[in-house]
């Protein structure tokens, strides 16, 4: 990993998914509004299915979690997988380098970076990277920074969850926690059961737990709301600036 941790780099989260539609765009968003930090930044290496004039993912998390950084490193037509949409549409895959350099640079000047990838945790996002190797070159090991899982609730939780925790811990990475990225009112028996053994399964805790239609709430009540769907330990010590631990330290 080539990022080295230093008073001026804030905290960095990669926010990934077990499959696509899982809900990572408003859990990055609520991770941004519950964290307790000055400055907050959002990197989405790369967007599809959006025209180049339209609102992509990062205008949602600004909506609702309101004063972030957002940056976009590539964007492409077509909703589908990143290469493959920018092979169709005969624009450049996605560069890793630029991709990374974009996150170095947030972290060096926000308290919280947070990194959406696209899709599923293996999605290629240019020639063969992965959110994955994006990830072994801008976090910092035995920091704090992580990669937080976004599940779904329902029948195939578990097997995606695991699938997704193993290869994560496969790049050496730190599963930083699970996120259900939504909750209806009414959970049925799979659900239920998911939500127990979901850190059972995968040796990591569910950290979080967002409501059904939580994007639909008024911004301003989406922010005062978001830090009560987070384990409040874990926020403590996850969405929490490391500056501020830097300058405790003697």
């Amino acid at each position: 990993m080539n990022a080295q941790p230093s008073p001026a780099r804030g905290r960095v989260l990669a926010v990934t998914g077990t499959s696509t539609d899982v809900g990572k765009t408003v859990v990055t968003a609520a991770l941004a509004a519950a964290g307790r930090m000055d400055t907050v930044a959002i990197c989405k290496p790369v967007q599809t299915g959006i025209a180049p004039t339209e609102p992509g993912d990062l205008a949602e998390v600004v909506r609702l979690a309101g004063d972030v950084s957002a940056v976009e490193s590539y964007r492409y037509p077509e909703p589908l997988a990143p290469d493959t949409a920018a092979r169709r549409a005969g624009m450049p895959l996605a560069d890793p380098s630029v991709i990374v350099r974009a996150v170095d640079d947030l972290a060096a000047t926000h308290d919280l970076t947070l990194v959406e990838g696209a899709g599923g945790v293996l999605v290629r996002l240019g020639e063969s990277a992965t959110i994955l190797d994006i990830a072994a070159e801008t976090l910092v090991p035995d920091t704090g920074d992580g990669v937080v899982i976004v599940v779904a609730p329902g029948l195939g939780a578990l097997n995606h969850a695991e699938l997704t925790v193993n290869a994560v811990r496969a790049r050496g990475l730190r599963p930083a926690g699970l996120v259900i990225g939504w909750w209806p009112e009414e959970p049925d028996l799979a659900m239920r059961c998911n939500r127990s053994d979901l850190p059972r399964i995968t040796g990591v805790p569910v950290v979080g737990v967002l409501p059904a239609g939580a994007a639909s709430l008024d911004p301003a009540e989406f922010r005062r709301t978001a830090p009560t769907w987070f384990d409040p330990d874990w926020l403590a010590g996850s969405l929490t600036s490391r500056r501020a631990s830097f300058a405790h330290t003697p």
